[in-house]
């Protein structure tokens, strides 16, 4: 199956830059639970030990909480 061609069951997970350009990739619905989960875990302590300050570490973490938000109302949030 190419990746215009997907079925029902597929979700897209699309990212629109400020210049207009779109990217997107297909996930399933295994995938994208399971990065409902992840989110949901990963906290504090991973933001900060992967980022080369602070400031970056709070930037992912309002990143990835936006994520969660976004999961959750689409239906993906794990309990």
């Amino acid at each position: 199956m190419n990746e215009t061609q997907r079925n029902n069951d597929s979700i897209t997970l699309t990212i629109a830059t400020a210049a207009g350009v779109s990217e997107s990739e297909f996930l399933t619905e295994a995938e994208t639970s399971a990065l409902a989960h992840f989110v949901k875990r990963v906290g504090w302590f991973e933001f900060n030990s992967h980022s080369v300050n602070e400031d970056e570490a709070h930037l992912v973490k309002q990143a990835v909480d936006k994520l969660q938000n976004v999961l959750s109302r689409s239906g993906f949030d794990p309990l």
